[in-house]
């Protein structure tokens, strides 16, 4: 049914005041149709690490699925925390949105004076992957296998380094896993993001890392660096020849990476949906599913790319690392 024409100046005033003859779908922050503007999605680490790859993944086909632009926004420092300070105080009108990984679920042990609270600052949008990790090293590193790796480390302790994306990041987490699997105090050396960090482990600058396969995959199959071990139950498609940590006799090494976006406290429900419905699109993409396989990993089921699901995860989350990273006294300043 097509609206008619106002015939006086009194109503055409009336007219535009009211929706009955618009086409406005409602959700923006002015009450116009979401999205009017470009989305910024905001990732806590350097461009070319694994939770940028992954955002960008995502971010084209849930701009289409929206209807508008997402532009990624890096912005890095305090494993994460920078990032994520940013969105937490960012308007709540669903033009900011934080990708971040378990280390959303690890601030809140690690910092004293974090600022936020992930649980009361965020809204949960959905979960978006979750990335093995590999035990990696300069493709020079004498250890040729996990156990050697572990009988070298020991051996000199005080002169190897152990590379990661800063205090808090999935590959410091990781690295303290290791460190506390083999029973020993290694040399860190923290970097604003895995991605410099892994430049400068291919250069030989630093001795080994753990890093996760978005960001490894490529590396390993152009041997340009060692590979030791994956740190999940099973084996990872996209690098089949390479061992578990269980099966290189490092069972206590298990973690994986998961991903999931946030919008601040306070976003309307219709905006969150929009963008949860987005991400399920997104995640169906067969092209994004094809890019993942390649680097070790996959999109969640539907079912976890829901505000609830995520949230659930999150608490979950929390509970679990305060206890890890209590047990091992360790502190971000």
């Amino acid at each position: 049914m097509m609206c008619s024409r106002p015939r006086t100046a009194a109503a055409l005033v009336a007219a535009m005041l009211v929706a009955g003859c618009s086409s406005n779908g409602g959700g923006g922050s002015e009450g116009g149709a979401y999205p009017e503007e470009n989305i910024t999605f905001v990732v806590p680490f350097s461009a070319g690490g694994p939770t940028d790859t992954v955002t960008r993944m995502i971010a084209e086909p849930m701009a289409k699925a929206l209807g508008g632009k997402i532009v990624v926004q890096n912005v890095e420092g305090a494993g994460g925390t920078v990032a994520a300070g940013q969105v937490a105080r960012a308007q709540p009108d669903g033009y900011t949105v934080l990708m971040h990984h378990i280390g959303m679920a690890t601030a809140p042990a690690l910092y004293k004076d974090l600022g936020y609270a992930p649980l009361e600052d965020f809204q949960t949008i959905g979960l978006v992957t979750e990335v093995p990790m590999t035990v990696v090293a300069r493709k020079d590193f004498p250890p040729a296998t996990l156990a050697d790796l572990v009988t070298y480390v020991k051996s000199n302790a005080g002169k190897v380094t152990l590379a990661n994306a800063g205090r808090g990041a999935a590959s410091h987490l990781c690295g303290l896993l290791f460190q506390s699997a083999a029973g020993v105090k290694l040399q860190e050396v923290p970097y604003q993001g895995t991605g410099p960090a892994l430049t400068d482990l291919v250069g030989g600058q630093v001795d080994f890392m753990c890093d996760q396969t978005t960001n490894t995959t490529g590396q390993i199959s152009a041997g340009k660096v060692k590979a030791y071990a994956v740190t999940t139950p099973d084996r990872v498609k996209s690098l089949p020849d390479l061992p578990t940590t269980t099966e290189a006799g490092m069972p206590q090494l298990q973690v994986s990476v998961w991903h999931g976006l946030y919008v601040p406290a306070g976003t309307s429900q219709e905006i969150v949906q929009k963008l949860s419905e987005a991400l399920k699109t997104a995640l169906a993409d067969q092209a994004v599913i094809d890019q993942m396989a390649k680097l070790g990993t996959a999109p969640v089921a539907a079912a976890d790319a829901t505000p609830e699901a995520h949230k659930a995860h999150l608490d979950e989350q929390l509970k679990t690392w305060s206890k890890v990273i209590s047990d091992a006294g360790v502190k971000a300043s």
